[in-house]
Formats: C-alpha cells, sequence, structure tokens
C-alpha cells in the first residue's frame, strides 16, 4: 500500500478557514473592538429600497465608508436624509458578512452644523405655534405717542446706536431707557428674560425694544430661546422685535407683538415722527381757519338776508330786536373762537416745555462744572503723588549713605589690601615680615612694608 503524498498529510495540521467562517469572526472582532462612535460625513450614495431600510456612504475628502440604517431607527428620523448632506451619525462598526464589506450601523442620525439648529428651531416653533403663544388675537397695539420707551439690547452694539439715531431725528424730546444685555451667547437669553422681567416690574416705560444686529443663525440662537418667547408674550408692556435683517426671523419676533425688519425700523415703528406731529397741527389750523371763515361767511349770509328782510319789514323794533340778536351772535362767535384758541395753546404749551426740558443745552453747564471738579481732583492727586515720591527717595538716599563704605573710612578705618594680588587682608596670618601692603583710608591709600605681625586677639 502507498503512502498518502507529503501535502496530504500536512493538511491535518492546518487550520482552513471557510469564507463564511472567516467573515463570522471577523465581524465578531469588529462588533467587539469598538464602542459606539460618533461619526461626521458627507452623505453620498444613498439608497431607500421598499424594505424601508437606508443605506448610503459617508465620506470626507480623503476616504469613505459604507452605512445603513434599519427601518425602526430610520423612523425616528426628524428629516430626510439627502445626498450631499453634513450628518453626525451615532455608530456600530460592523461587517456586512456575505459581501465581507465593513460598514457601519447606524442607531441615530442628525444633520450637522446650522442645519440641525434650523431643524431644531423648526420643532420648536411648531410646539409653540400650537400652543397658540403667535396667535394675532394676543397681539397688543403699539401707542402712537409714548411717553418713554425701553430699548433691551447690548449697549456696545451698533444696533443701540442706530436706534438712538433714529429716536433723536424722529422725536428728540422722547425719554429712552436701555437695558444692557448681552445679545450672544451663554447666559444672553436669561439676560434679556430678567431684563423682560425688570422692566414690567417698574413700569417706567410705555413700549419696549428687543434689537441686536445682523449675523449667522448661531448668533441669533439666544432669540430663538423658548423662555425667552414666552417672557415676551406675558409681558405687559408691547414689545417690538428688530433683531437682525430683514431675511433673519426669530421665535422672538413670532412672539413681539410686532415685528420689524432691522433696530432702526423698530425705532421708527415705537417714535412718532416730530416733523409729521408739526405737519399734521398745521393742517389742523388750517382746518380750523377755513371752518371760521366758512361759519363767518354763513353768518354773513344770514345777516345780509335778515337785513334785506328788515329793510323789507321796516319796523323799527323788529329792527332793534334783530341788531340786538345779532351782537349777540358776534360775541358768542368771539368768545367760542377765542376759547377755542386759548385751549389750544393750552394744550401746546406742556409739548414746547417739553422740548425744551429735553434740550441738551441744559446739561451743558453741569457736566462742564463736574469736568472741572475731576480736573482739580486729578491735579491734587498728582501733587500728592509726587510729594509722597519725593519723601520715599530722600529716605533711601539717607539709607545708602548709612551703609555706604566711605562712611566707615570716615570714622578713622581703613581696609589693607596686599601688593602682590590685591586680596583684602583679614587675618594678620596672611603676611608675613617683608610684605607690601595697601591701606585705602578716606583720603588717599599708604603702601607699607610688614615689620612684624602678632596673630593674637
Amino acid at each position: 500500500m502507498t503512502s498518502p503524498p507529503p501535502q496530504t498529510r500536512l493538511d491535518f495540521d492546518r487550520d482552513i478557514y471557510s469564507v463564511s467562517r472567516l467573515n463570522s469572526e471577523v465581524r465578531a472582532v469588529l462588533d467587539g473592538s469598538f464602542p459606539m462612535l460618533w461619526v461626521q460625513g458627507e452623505v453620498s450614495n444613498l439608497a431607500q429600497p421598499s424594505s424601508g431600510h437606508i443605506y448610503f456612504s459617508l465620506k470626507d475628502e480623503a476616504a469613505q465608508v459604507r452605512c445603513a440604517m434599519f427601518k425602526a431607527k430610520r423612523l425616528l428620523l426628524g428629516f430626510r436624509p439627502a445626498n450631499g448632506q453634513q450628518v453626525l451619525a451615532r455608530v456600530r462598526v460592523s461587517l456586512f458578512e456575505p459581501r465581507g464589506d465593513y460598514q457601519l450601523i447606524c442607531e441615530h442620525l442628525e444633520p450637522a452644523g446650522e442645519g440641525a439648529l434650523r431643524l431644531e428651531l423648526e420643532r420648536l416653533k411648531r410646539r409653540l405655534a400650537a400652543e397658540g403663544l403667535f396667535a394675532p388675537a394676543l397681539k397688543r397695539p403699539i401707542p402712537p405717542f409714548p411717553r418713554q420707551v425701553g430699548v433691551i439690547t447690548s449697549p456696545m452694539g451698533a444696533a443701540v446706536h442706530d436706534i438712538l439715531s433714529v429716536l433723536k431725528r424722529r422725536m428728540a424730546a422722547l425719554p429712552v431707557l436701555i437695558y444692557p444685555v448681552q445679545v450672544q451667547g451663554q447666559g444672553a437669553a436669561a439676560e434679556m428674560v430678567a431684563a423682560l422681567g425688570l422692566a414690567n416690574r417698574r413700569s417706567e416705560c410705555d413700549v419696549l425694544i428687543l434689537a441686536r444686529g445682523g449675523g449667522s443663525l448661531e448668533d441669533l440662537w439666544a432669540f430663538n430661546d423658548e423662555a425667552l418667547a414666552r417672557a415676551i408674550r406675558a409681558s405687559a408692556i408691547p414689545v417690538v422685535s428688530g433683531v437682525g435683517h430683514e431675511v433673519d426671523f426669530t421665535l422672538a419676533d413670532l412672539a413681539a407683538d410686532q415685528r420689524a425688519a432691522t433696530p432702526s425700523a423698530a425705532a421708527e415703528l415705537v417714535s412718532p415722527s416730530g416733523e409729521h406731529l408739526r405737519l399734521s397741527v398745521l393742517a389742523l389750523a388750517q382746518r380750523l381757519g377755513a371752518a371760521q371763515a366758512r361759519r363767518l361767511a354763513g353768518l354773513g349770509q344770514r345777516l345780509g338776508a335778515a337785513t334785506r328782510h328788515l329793510r323789507l319789514l321796516h319796523p323799527a323794533a323788529a329792527l332793534e330786536r334783530r341788531g340786538q340778536a345779532l351782537d349777540d351772535l358776534e360775541r358768542r362767535l368771539l368768545t367760542a373762537t377765542a376759547g377755542r384758541l386759548d385751549q389750544a395753546r393750552r394744550r401746546l404749551a406742556p409739548a414746547v416745555v417739553r422740548l425744551t426740558a429735553g434740550s441738551p443745552g441744559r446739561a451743558l453747564p453741569g457736566l462742564r462744572s463736574v469736568l472741572a471738579g475731576l480736573g482739580r481732583r486729578l491735579a491734587l492727586a498728582a501733587d500728592r503723588t509726587q510729594e509722597t515720591r519725593r519723601e520715599r527717595l530722600a529716605l533711601a538716599v539717607q539709607g545708602l549713605e548709612a551703609r555706604s563704605p566711605l562712611a566707615t573710612l570716615a570714622r578713622g578705618y581703613a581696609v589693607v589690601t596686599r601688593e602682590r594680588d590685591g586680596a583684602i587682608l583679614r587675618d594678620a596670618a596672611e603676611v608675613g615680615p617683608g610684605d607690601l601692603v595697601r591701606a585705602r583710608l578716606r583720603q588717599g591709600a599708604l603702601t607699607c612694608r610688614v615689620v612684624d605681625t602678632d596673630e593674637g586677639p
């Protein structure tokens, strides 16, 4: 009997894997080696078969990986993925055994960056709208002639300067109260809610402007805060929003009693135009003059008719009575006219007083006095500081003089050095008879030769 070939005997010592076994064990290794991961990338090769699962690739500039999301997880998505969309995926690393493809199993998927913010904003907007928070019936009218305007914004931004410029141009005498807050970043929404509460507690303003300049969705995100929208709706004072530019639209705009496209537009909405009021007064005066002229013309016509009638009747007594009646009507007309004019003057006088009181020129003397006082205080402080430093310098000079070696020499002491190397002598044993030494005195120096040494104390 012949023996089997050598290679057949070696096969008994090999652990030969089938492809199925290999893929199964590789999948077990992948499934157990990685925790749940967050992966960000761009969706491509998106496929949505009738099974309800979705298959796609996530890619970046240098690589891509296959992904699968099963129907049960896909039904929980709040958006529809699309090719080219940047997404953030929570995944498990796995292997598709039939093809041996390495893939990611998606448990959760959400838009990345601003897309996620917009999705969150739309969900919040729908929920608050369903509650009726944005109902037009809840909107309050803006007072046509506010006594004082409150502005809730950043005191350092461009928005506050735009608002104040518009209010000064339209109605310089209108008082403005600024509630300074952050309008961007962490804590900004809470500060605006607190400012709304403070304005309502103090009740100093007839209308409030909530404003900031333009920016990205992230920059304006504080104005999409749910607590801020509810605080605007709960405010007893009407609120006008002026957030960003015409294209920017936030939850604060929806909750406000009136939305303006920009901070400047919000200022125009709440302030009456001084020029418009002046023209309105002129128009009313013209209407009053025309009405008076028509009244006088009518009375004149009646007078003429009565005169003609009297001439026809010609009774002296009736003529006298009618003349008295005419005089009485004339007095009543003059009295009524004078009363109307006096009433108009009384209504105009407070407005003139308010305009005069609001003039910037009245504040200049006080500001000059404050500036002069500050200048005097600065000069006194500078003199005191200079005198203090002179005293400290004199004390330092005295201390240096007290510690100077020259002061010691002045008291009769000398500094003795060995002539050959310049070393300072502190012990008589350092030189011997015949050595040259040099003694430094307060004035001058001596070169001496050692005759004898005494090493005793």
